[in-house]
This record gives C-alpha cells, sequence and structure tokens, in this order.
C-alpha cells in the first residue's frame, strides 16, 4: 500500500512562525517556531524549521509548502529549499511571499483583495486576470496600519503626552508597565535586538485602551484603519474594479480578526474609500493559505507568484 502523502505547511511571519503536518486525512502536529528574520537569508531559516520538525515528530515530509514574509524574487530558491530538505523525504517544494498565502487563505482563488495584517502589512487584490500587490515595504519604509504602525504611534503618543506635546493618555502608564520609565524606553527599544516585535507588541495595549475609550488610542486605530482601506483601495483600482460595485474584503492577522474595535473602524474607512467593498470573515486561517499553495491550477493568476520545483517524478512544472 502507498504510504499517505505528508505535507508540511510553514507559515513564516516576522514575530513567530507556524508549522502543520497533514496528509489527506487532515492535520498530523501543528506547531510553532521562531520568527523569520528578513535580513537572513529566508530559505536557509525554512530549511532550519523544516529539518526541527521532522526530527522531533520522527515523520518524513514528501511535501513542502511556505509562506513567508521578506520573500523577493531574487530570494525565492524553490531548487535550493528542495536540495535542502531532500533527505528528509521532499519531494515537492513551493514557496511564495506571504500575501499569496494570505489571499488563498481570505478569500480562496475568487477575485477580491486580502489584507494581511500583523506585525507588518500587505495588500493584495485578484481579478480574473490580474494581480497587484500594495505595500509591505517593512517597518522602515511602509506597513502602514500595521502591528507595528500601531505600536510605533502608541509609544509616540505617550512620550508626546510625557513631554507636554500632546494630551494625556492611559498610553502613559501602560508604556510604563511595559517598558519601564517613559524617559529611557527610546533606550530600551533601540538597545533590543527584537524591537520591531517588541514595539509591534503594544498594538493591542492601544486597541484596548481605544476600546475602552481613550480619545488618543482611538485616533491611533481610525488613523491605522484609513491607511488599510486606503491600501486596499489602491489594489483593487489597479486590478481594474470600479467604485460601487462589488468587492470582497478578506483580512487575515489577529490585529484584522481578533479585534472588534478594529473591524469596526476598518469596515467604516472601506465605506468611505471604497463604496461597494465589503469586509467578511476569512475563509480560513494563514496555515490554511500555505497548504492550499501546491493545489493552485495552472493558468490562474495567482500561479506565477508560486515558486516551484519538484523532483522529476513528481515536478509540479
Amino acid at each position: 500500500m502507498t504510504p499517505p502523502t505528508l505535507r508540511l505547511s510553514i507559515d513564516g511571519g516576522q514575530t513567530g512562525t507556524r508549522l502543520r503536518l497533514s496528509d489527506a486525512g487532515g492535520v498530523l502536529t501543528e506547531v510553532e517556531g521562531p520568527g523569520v528574520l528578513t535580513d537572513r537569508p529566508v530559505v536557509d531559516q525554512i530549511a532550519d524549521l523544516a529539518v526541527g520538525l521532522s526530527t522531533s515528530t520522527g515523520h518524513r515530509i514528501d511535501e513542502l509548502a511556505v509562506g513567508t514574509s521578506g520573500l523577493t524574487p531574487a530570494a525565492a530558491n524553490p531548487s535550493g529549499l528542495l536540495q535542502a530538505t531532500q533527505h528528509l523525504g521532499v519531494r515537492r517544494v513551493a514557496l511564495a511571499h506571504d500575501s499569496i498565502t494570505g489571499y488563498l487563505a481570505a478569500n480562496g482563488t475568487a477575485p477580491g483583495v486580502m489584507l494581511a495584517v500583523g506585525t507588518g502589512v500587505v495588500v493584495l487584490a485578484l481579478s480574473e486576470t490580474a494581480v497587484a500587490k500594495v505595500d509591505g515595504w517593512g517597518f522602515l519604509l511602509g506597513d502602514a496600519g500595521s502591528g507595528y504602525w500601531v505600536g510605533r504611534a502608541g509609544l509616540d503618543a505617550a512620550l508626546r503626552a510625557f513631554d507636554g506635546r500632546a494630551p494625556h493618555t492611559t498610553l502613559e502608564a501602560t508604556a510604563v508597565e511595559l517598558f519601564g520609565p517613559l524617559d529611557e524606553v527610546y533606550m530600551v527599544v533601540q538597545a533590543d535586538p527584537k524591537r520591531v516585535s517588541r514595539i509591534a507588541s503594544f498594538c493591542r495595549p492601544v486597541v484596548d485602551a481605544a476600546t475602552a475609550g481613550d480619545e488618543t488610542a482611538r485616533a491611533i486605530v481610525a488613523a491605522a484603519a484609513a491607511e488599510l482601506a486606503h491600501s486596499a483601495t489602491s489594489a483593487l483600482r489597479r486590478v481594474g474594479w470600479q467604485p460601487g460595485a462589488y468587492a470582497r474584503v478578506g483580512a487575515v492577522g489577529a490585529l484584522a480578526t481578533h479585534s472588534v474595535t478594529m473591524r469596526d473602524a476598518l469596515a467604516a474607512a472601506l465605506a468611505e474609500h471604497a463604496p461597494g467593498a465589503s469586509l467578511e470573515h476569512p475563509l480560513g486561517l494563514p496555515l490554511d493559505g500555505v497548504q492550499a499553495l501546491l493545489d493552485v491550477a495552472d493558468g490562474h493568476p495567482l500561479r506565477s507568484f508560486i515558486h516551484t520545483a519538484g523532483l522529476p517524478a513528481l515536478a509540479s512544472q
């Protein structure tokens, strides 16, 4: 009897990764791993994660599907990833930017727009014939409306209030609780090698403060929602959408899916920026989108953004 095909799906984010080993019958195991460092070779880190899971569980891996942040076309090296994991049993590899896997999780393969809102943010719109990506430019140059963006804005507001440049806010006391004295916060953050995720961790307190009625925090959440809606509108226009036409907006990531406050602000911003667009709950989890990578049909607009490699007998290209 032919043994079942085991597929390892890896959702690689800047703050952390999730790994799922599954077969045709369902999920066998699902674990968490360290975040992907975008200033280091991504493929090497993914290979290490696959080796670690195989070693810890004793399972072989037949197929490897990966969605990760920090993946540029130049950095995508599916053949190298296949070579690095072939000793685990891997015969097929699919590698894509997390905007692609996020889209599959949010909307499947149907037209619409996806907002992936985590530590960073990336937006992807899809029509029957075109794909448009917006933002995803990292914390230094973009990621407008992301967890990092909100966290940084919250700390900025606390420091402005401390200086007397802005009204007092409950974010001051929260920042002291999490980072120490306000006049030392900038040193604490700069000295932390995980400063990006550390700043992004302040997003949740900002959203909680907004929910509790803090006006400064409410303004930050509204501004983040406006940025996300603006990015979604820009992406939709690039694939031919016209205002007033229906467009499914699927949002993935903790900030967009777990916070009623953020979802309400985002729905209001979309109504203003993109009339006809409708914020919907994602069809699946991010890992579901990763797991679907190897199943996207040839000829689909997303297919050209999925980098694949396979051994001759099972090659997908």
